[in-house]
């Protein structure tokens, strides 16, 4: 077979090879942050539960922990990102 004639059939695997790892970056980067997010809320509801005086002072340190593990959906958005433009 011509290798022209198999062009427009490998830019459609290029493309959905692309679009397939986009997927996953933003999916399991998603997956880890909803996980992520889980288990601190679930800690702070216990540990309120046995120390209800404790609980202003860990609402900040929740609240960080929310932040910077809310950050890694947006790491597996620019890396999905940067693999379906530059790759």
């Amino acid at each position: 077979m011509d290798v022209l004639a198999l062009m427009p059939i490998l830019a459609t695997l290029t493309n959905l090879g692309k679009a397939m790892g986009f997927g996953l970056a933003v999916g399991l980067g998603a997956l880890g942050t909803a996980i992520g997010v889980a288990i601190i809320f679930s800690t702070m509801i216990q540990s309120s539960a046995r120390q209800p005086e404790a609980k202003p002072e860990l609402r900040g340190t929740m609240w960080l922990g929310f932040a910077l593990t809310e950050a890694v959906i947006f790491y597996a958005l620019v890396g999905g990102i940067l693999l379906t433009f530059l790759v």
